[in-house]
Formats: C-alpha cells, sequence, structure tokens
C-alpha cells in the first residue's frame, strides 16, 4: 500500500547491464522538441518502471531496437550532432538508467566534444544519488547529465505549465551550471512544449516532441499511420512522444 500522493513507481533499483553495447530504437541528429535548444535525441530500448499510459510502451522491452558497439554509436552519434550545429543530445527513452554505463559512454562522449547532455528518468534524482554511491555506472550517467527530468509519469497529475514533462511530480534538475538559468526561469513562468511531424515521401509519419491529445489528433488528422508507433492510442492528457 502506498501513501496518498506517493508511488512505488520507479523505486526498484535498475540491474546493472554491461556497457559494451548499447539497445538503442532511435537517433535524430536534430530537433528542436526534445529539450532546451537545437538538440540531438537519441532514445534507448528498454525500461523497467512501465508508466500507466506511457506513451512509448513499445520501448519498455528488452528486445526489439538495434544492439551496436556503444563506442562505435558514440563516435557516429556525436559525428552527426556535430555535423547538424546543435548545442547538445536528450537521452529519452525507455529508461537511459536501466543501460546507465552505455550510457553513460555516450554522454561523455557528448561532453567531451563541448555538448550538453539532458537526461529523461523514471527514477527520482533522490534514488540515482543514493544507488550512484554503490553504482559506478549510474554515477557516471549522473556526473555527465547537464539537465535532469526525473520521476515516474502519473497521468492523474498532469503538468500543463513546464515544458518537456507530463506530470506535476517531476522534477526539472540543473546538474551542472549549464542549465541552471533556464531551469529557473522555467520554475518562475513556466514555458512552452514543441511537436515536431516529419513525413518521408514514402508516406511514413515520425512524430517527436509534447502535445496534449485534442492537439495532436488535430495535427495527424487524414495524414495516414504513424510508423514509429506500432499503435495509436493515447489516453494521456499531455503526451511525450517518440
Amino acid at each position: 500500500m502506498t501513501l496518498p500522493g506517493r508511488t512505488l513507481l520507479g523505486t526498484s533499483l535498475p540491474a546493472a547491464k554491461p556497457g559494451a553495447e548499447l539497445r538503442w530504437s532511435r537517433f535524430l541528429a536534430a530537433t528542436a522538441a526534445e529539450g532546451p535548444g537545437l538538440r540531438s535525441a537519441l532514445w534507448v530500448q528498454g525500461c523497467s518502471v512501465h508508466c500507466p499510459g506511457c506513451f512509448n510502451p513499445q520501448l519498455w522491452a528488452e528486445i526489439g531496437g538495434q544492439v551496436e558497439n556503444t563506442a562505435d554509436l558514440a563516435d557516429r552519434f556525436v559525428t552527426e550532432a556535430l555535423g547538424a550545429g546543435v548545442q547538445g543530445v536528450t537521452l529519452l527513452g525507455g529508461e537511459p538508467f536501466d543501460q546507465a554505463g552505455a550510457l553513460a559512454t555516450i554522454a561523455e562522449a557528448f561532453r567531451a566534444a563541448g555538448l550538453t547532455v539532458m537526461t529523461f528518468s523514471g527514477y527520482t534524482l533522490e534514488l540515482l544519488t543514493e544507488w550512484a554511491l554503490e553504482r559506478p555506472d549510474i554515477a557516471r550517467l549522473l556526473d555527465a547529465t547537464d539537465l535532469l527530468i526525473d520521476g515516474p509519469y502519473l497521468r492523474d497529475r498532469p503538468d500543463a505549465i513546464r515544458p518537456w514533462l507530463g506530470s506535476t511530480n517531476q522534477g526539472i534538475r540543473a546538474l551542472s551550471p549549464a542549465y541552471a538559468a533556464e531551469v529557473a526561469r522555467i520554475e518562475l513562468d513556466g514555458g512552452l512544449d514543441r511537436l515536431e511531424i516529419r513525413i518521408h515521401p514514402d508516406g511514413q509519419i515520425d512524430v517527436n516532441g509534447w502535445a496534449d491529445d485534442a492537439a495532436l489528433d488535430a495535427l495527424l488528422h487524414d495524414l495516414g499511420p504513424r510508423q514509429d508507433r506500432p499503435h495509436s492510442t493515447r489516453n494521456r492528457t499531455k503526451a511525450r512522444l517518440a
């Protein structure tokens, strides 16, 4: 039994995984909808948090996606990011801290190239900090993260004020000075979400960013089925899109 306003989601320590390979789903070299400024975005495959109402349940399973050498991916992603002129990378999923060792390598490579790192997690910063004392992989990813969105998504507590997150229990944490002023501004004034839709010549539709259901339905009406998600059932007020 949980106390009112509390949840057990994201309270179990994720299993440690070897970091030599990364299971991932999607990479965008440049997007303006996944954090501050123009950024690259990497969606990982696999999540043990399983928030009800998650918009990307197809990224829960620890099968599927692509499995590749982490160091090779880091080199490739950083090269594409620099070529796109972005200011950093956003790590989403899935759950980045379920593959903390591999994503620490990715994040450290972006940092070494002079770029920033934003990480989404269904775990709270309090728990991640506690676990990091005994888990070097979690400690490394925290240390390489400039901006953290933390906490599980709770669909009964929608957040319509702050950008990039779905529910009011989630936090926007500046873990380095890079976005401290931006976080302070958002906490004071809020901010707007963005949505991106890419329509390929073959009719495939890719969507990423954040939108409420009404806006998303209006935008996607008559455009056809989305390729980046196997089904389109939506039951949340504010959706983080893959």
